[in-house]
């Protein structure tokens, strides 16, 4: 079964193991990274007055941003001028932006849970998505042998 689960992966070999183990690193890196770009500008714009559905909104574009650019260059290795791998990175992020302002809502306004924590908490269902997203989606490239490769 885990073997099954490892070629569905296109991790055939310990280098192939070895590789998706530094890029699944990388990625934590750079989600670890873009989650403080986006809390802090959540803060900033709360603390500042604004209503927290606009602060995770405007906290979304900054980080997909920064997300895209990181991930293309440091995390797949994927830079080109292609619009298609952006695109499908904004629709990844903002699939997940909706289901974390869906959890804002609920926590803060249905189950009364403190906006500051509340974000904290919609992370631990937000992170995991976007991770598969980006990885088997945004900058999927199918080889020729049909296995998955995010980076060359």
């Amino acid at each position: 079964m885990l073997k099954i689960l490892l070629n569905k992966l296109g991790i055939t070999d310990r280098p192939s193991l070895a590789q998706f183990i530094k890029q699944f690193i990388k990625f934590g890196i750079v989600g670890l990274s873009n989650t403080f770009v986006s809390l802090a500008v959540y803060y900033v714009l709360v603390y500042f007055g604004a209503y927290y559905i606009l602060a995770n909104i405007v906290a979304f574009a900054v980080s997909v941003c920064n997300a895209y650019f990181w991930n293309s260059r440091y995390v797949f290795n994927k830079q080109s001028n292609n619009l298609k791998p952006f695109i499908k990175t904004v629709l990844s992020y903002g699939s997940t932006a909706l289901l974390g302002t869906a959890l804002l809502f609920v926590m803060v306004d249905l189950l009364h849970i403190s906006k500051w924590i509340a974000p904290f908490i919609s992370l631990c269902f937000t992170i995991p998505l976007n991770f598969l997203l980006n990885k088997f989606w945004a900058f999927h490239t199918p080889s020729k042998d049909n296995k998955c490769r995010t980076s060359e």
